[in-house]
Order: C-alpha cells, then sequence, then structure tokens
C-alpha cells in the first residue's frame, strides 16, 4: 500500500515537472519569436527638425531607447537641425528631411523666430511654419508630423524673447488647422521647483542633455505610443 502510494506520488511530480519544463519552454519560443520578429521590423524612422534645442537637445538617445522598449520594434532618430537657425533656413530644409523618408517628424522652429534680434515677425514667422508643413504633408502624406514647443526660457535669453508664446500659439495654430499633432512639453519643465528648473536651463535656454532626456523623451513616447506601451 506503502509502495502504490509512493508510485503514484512519484507519478504526479514528474508530471507537473514535464509540465512546468513545457511551460518554460512555451515562453522560450514566444520570446524567441517575438524578439525574432522585432529583429525583422525595419526601423520607425523619426527626423527631429529644429534649432539648437534639438541639435544640442540630447534627448534622441533617450527617445529612441525608451520607444523602441515600448513598440518592441527598432527606432532610429535622425536631426536636421542647427543652433541658432530660424524658420526662415527650416524653409530651406524641406529636402533634406524628405529625402529621410521618415514615419514621423518632429519640428520645433519657433524660439530663435521670437527672438527680438532675428527679426522675423510673427506673421513671416506663422507663414514660414504653415509653408513648410504644406511641404511635408504633400511630400510626406504619410508622415506623422508633430510641432512642438519646448522648455521655458530665462534670464536674457527670456528677455529677448518676450513675445515667445505668441509664436509658440501660432505654430500650434497652423498645426492644428492641418490636423496635424502638437506636443507641448513646458507643462513638465514646469512642475520642477524654481531651483530645480535653473540648475536644469543654466544659460536660461537649452537644457542639459540628461534633464532634457527624463523631461521629453517619456512625454514623446506617452504621445507616438499612446497605450500600446509595455503591450
Amino acid at each position: 500500500m506503502i509502495g502504490l502510494r509512493l508510485w503514484r506520488t512519484v507519478r504526479i511530480r514528474r508530471r507537473r515537472a514535464s509540465g512546468l519544463v513545457l511551460l518554460l519552454a512555451c515562453l522560450g519560443m514566444f520570446s524567441i519569436t517575438r524578439n525574432s520578429y522585432a529583429e525583422g521590423l525595419a526601423p520607425l524612422k523619426i527626423v527631429a527638425f529644429g534649432t539648437s534645442l534639438t541639435a544640442r537637445g540630447g534627448w534622441q538617445p533617450a527617445l529612441e531607447a525608451e520607444l523602441a522598449a515600448c513598440l518592441h520594434r527598432p527606432v532610429k532618430v535622425d536631426s536636421v537641425a542647427k543652433s541658432g537657425e530660424t524658420s526662415l533656413w527650416a524653409l530651406t530644409q524641406v529636402d533634406r528631411v524628405v529625402a529621410e523618408q521618415p514615419d514621423i517628424i518632429l519640428i520645433e522652429f519657433y524660439a530663435n523666430d521670437a527672438a527680438l534680434q532675428r527679426f522675423v515677425s510673427l506673421a513671416q514667422s506663422r507663414k514660414n511654419i504653415g509653408d513648410i508643413l504644406d511641404q511635408l504633408r504633400q511630400r510626406l502624406p504619410q508622415a506623422r508630423i508633430i510641432v512642438m514647443a519646448m522648455n521655458p526660457f530665462s534670464g536674457l535669453r527670456g528677455l529677448i524673447r518676450p513675445f515667445v508664446d505668441s509664436y509658440i500659439s501660432v505654430h500650434q495654430a497652423e498645426a492644428q488647422k492641418r490636423g496635424l499633432e502638437f506636443v507641448d512639453h513646458r507643462p513638465n519643465w514646469q512642475r520642477l521647483a524654481p531651483d530645480d528648473l535653473a540648475a536644469a536651463i543654466p544659460d536660461g535656454s537649452h537644457p542639459l542633455p540628461d534633464i532634457a532626456s527624463r523631461i521629453i523623451a517619456p512625454e514623446l513616447v506617452k504621445h507616438i505610443a499612446g497605450n500600446n506601451c509595455g503591450e
């Protein structure tokens, strides 16, 4: 009787062990299949089109890594950007953006337009961004186009941009008039304590790259991926 019970116990344990092995094997196969699938996908191509807030931003690698982890596919972020430039320069660079054939375009060109010494009027800035958006929509009809407002300005760099909010508003209006997307990063920056914000943007204009990565990348991942992150 004892021998029979022992034999039954051994059989049950063997079945459980076999089931566990099978489960682990299935999970392993799922992981391999998912990874192989991700490796077989073409990268999601993003072009960041902007000023020094893009050229010197340093947030692009974080966006690549976080969005790739979220979507389970490769992501490549390239930049067409130049410090000190305005939307007038941007008009001459549309061909470069189109040549990249991006899936997503991130655009910010209000900051230097708003600087008094650049002499780009509000009306001219509005016309320029409208022309840029029209060209991109026409030539890249499948691309998502996202106009952005970046970080706040302070100190001298804020003083020379007294109407920057108006420039942001007209760029936002031109995007929305065309049914395009707009992401405003300023509220996330303004959640920092005043001393932390000053330390994060020491020159009053250009955030430290590591802080910019923590502020900008998650917001863009949330906006681009929606509720798909982690699935």
